[in-house]
């Protein structure tokens, strides 16, 4: 494939694996050794943290450096290691003990970070709760995951209360910015840490003494499955400390790949649009934040225009999370009238891209591109792509970072398929993680050894480079989001009116996809789109929501074992396929 824009003809001057060994040879940062994790021999980062409390006590070394930016709220990384370390001692005299699930549901802000790590730090599996879901999505992984305590922010609390919501496990609910009085056992975040303007009059950090090993649990992170489940995804204190080297690795590959010497990491500004409770924000993009002292810039929600206000003041580095963000800068009306000069990286993943935004991305703000490849199941960043490589392969998902392994394997996962072959992609590696929650049956269906089924289907050229070339399993990611068609499926089921129904994605130009429905009535009875349409809204995140749903006389075409044929649907929305394009 020819080269979007203009590269230097003797680039690339090292190859990946001569890169891979120069970075990770004996003695530096990148040095890799082979432990037993879940009794499967393992490569590790040798130099990667021991523990998120350890990650968040060594944190405070960067001292003044601002961590968190949030409207006119400053805290700093002193101040956030302050208010950690209270919130820690506070679970701990709540009787919070090591194993102890901890609810985390709330939009992007300061405090996120703060219980986040507070809860590591006492060995607490952290459980971040999708702040989109509706009342009763969120009670379910509440309840799924046997949260102990539950912190909130004063949208997620009034959503709970306002569907009657009760969870008879959870001991004690913490409210952050409650706007009104509070019932029942719910409490105040700030009568326990103050506001993000008290962290730093905080007293001096005083750090539990729990012993917290790498391959103890951490987080639980709820991913769909092809039944429309939610499946809580249990990952290790490894697992997230990994991808600061990972990330790190990446970039210094890239750096090699052009012929310079690695540069020392220094502090960058990142403006943070894509929502903590993700492991691309949580794991790919926090962890190596706090670990280099960037600076995390918060939004209340996206809006571009803001979006540009923010990196001209803030004069921020890096931003991204999912095409759909560089695409509406790109296409603003406005843009001209921001100094977004600042911008060194946008960086995305989780959506389908375009190359035309690779090629963009480069000419119209002389930034860099970047993109990976992750999923929940394996925390974030398996394979990394930035830079030359990502301009010159727009549509792979790049090589894999050195301590992870991939297969691309036969459709019945018994036989590795030649290079160049397309099958499901298998990987291995340190950030994969131990299993799903209380799901024995699902975890031994995807977990083999080490290693993740992923259920993409995947190719790999002869110098190691990915392409995802399909997603089995139904999903659809819109703008980032996934959105699993039974899910949505069983919710449209569940109407009186229908009888036959299949989810389908079609090609969005900037959201990558977005959900679409076919649908057969019973007999004598009827319905109309915008009825459905609010049908879905009403049960499930509003992100999920078919935005078109068409009719059909007769049942829908299925295979032989009784599959739904959903190829054979795509024809009744050409006006979209064609509107994309």
């Amino acid at each position: 494939m020819q080269p979007l824009v203009a590269l230097d003809p003797a680039w690339p001057r090292m190859t990946l694996a001569d890169a891979a060994a120069a970075l990770t040879a004996a003695g530096t940062k990148f040095e890799m050794e082979t432990v037993e994790v879940e009794g499967v021999p393992t490569r590790v980062w040798k130099h990667a943290p021991p523990s998120l409390g350890w990650l968040a006590a060594a944190s405070r070394a960067h001292g003044a450096r601002v961590f968190t930016v949030y409207e006119d709220e400053r805290v700093t990384y002193d101040a956030n290691a302050r208010a950690v370390a209270a919130l820690a001692q506070a679970l701990r005299a709540r009787g919070v003990a090591k194993g102890d699930r901890i609810g985390l549901a709330m939009r992007n802000l300061p405090e996120w970070p703060v219980i986040f790590f507070a809860a590591a730090s006492v060995g607490a599996i952290v459980v971040p709760l999708n702040a989109w879901w509706t009342a009763g999505e969120l009670a379910y992984g509440i309840t799924d995951s046997g949260c102990r305590m539950l912190f909130v922010d004063d949208e997620r609390y009034r959503r709970l209360v306002e569907h009657g919501v009760a969870f008879p496990a959870v001991e004690t609910t913490v409210v952050a910015r409650a706007s009104a009085p509070l019932a029942g056992n719910a409490e105040r975040l700030e009568d326990l840490i103050g506001t993000p303007h008290d962290y730093a009059t905080l007293p001096e950090p005083m750090w539990p003494e729990v012993p917290v090993a790498p391959d103890d649990p951490a987080t639980i992170f709820y991913t769909s499955g092809t039944t429309g489940a939610p499946k809580g995804a249990l990952g290790s204190h490894r697992n997230l400390t990994t991808n600061i080297l990972s990330a790190a690795y990446s970039s210094a590959r890239a750096s090699l790949r052009r012929g310079e010497t690695p540069p020392e990491p220094t502090p960058k500004t990142l403006l943070m649009v894509i929502p903590l409770f993700h492991v691309t924000a949580c794991s790919a993009t926090m962890m190596g934040s706090i670990a280099a002292g960037n600076t995390l810039v918060f939004m209340r929600k996206w809006d571009t225009v803001r979006a540009m206000e923010l990196i001209e003041t803030e004069r921020v580095h890096m931003t991204g999370g999912v095409p759909t963000i560089a695409w509406q800068i790109l296409e603003h009306p406005d843009r001209s009238r921001y100094d977004l000069s600042s911008l060194e990286a946008i960086a995305y993943g989780g959506a389908p891209s375009a190359p035309e935004l690779v090629r963009r991305i480069y000419t119209e703000f002389g930034a860099l591109p970047g993109n990976g490849w992750g999923m929940t199941e394996t925390m974030a960043t398996v394979t990394s792509h930035a830079g030359e490589d990502y301009l010159n392969r727009p549509t792979s998902a790049g090589p894999p970072v050195a301590v992870a392994d991939l297969r691309i394997m036969d459709e019945a996962g018994e036989q590795e398929l030649p290079i160049g072959e397309v099958g499901e992609l298998w990987a291995r590696g340190a950030m994969i993680v131990k299993g799903y929650w209380n799901k024995p049956e699902a975890t031994a269906e995807t977990f083999v050894n080490g290693w993740v089924r992923t259920g993409d289907l995947a190719r790999v050229d002869e110098e190691g480079f990915v392409y995802i070339v399909d997603r089995a399993k139904d999903m659809i990611i819109r703008g980032g989001e996934n959105i699993y068609s039974s899910e949505v499926e069983n919710v449209l089921y569940a109407h009186p009116a229908v009888t036959d129904c299949a989810l389908i994605g079609v090609p969005h130009r900037t959201l990558g996809e977005e959900p679409v429905a076919v649908v057969h009535l019973a007999a004598g009875k009827t319905a109309t789109e915008a009825e459905l349409k609010q049908w879905v809204k009403d049960r499930l995140a509003i992100f999920k929501t078919p935005v078109a749903i068409r009719f059909v006389p007769a049942t829908l075409p299925r295979n032989a074992n009784g599959k739904i044929l959903k190829k054979d649907l795509k024809a009744l929305f050409a006006d979209r396929f064609e509107a994309a394009a």
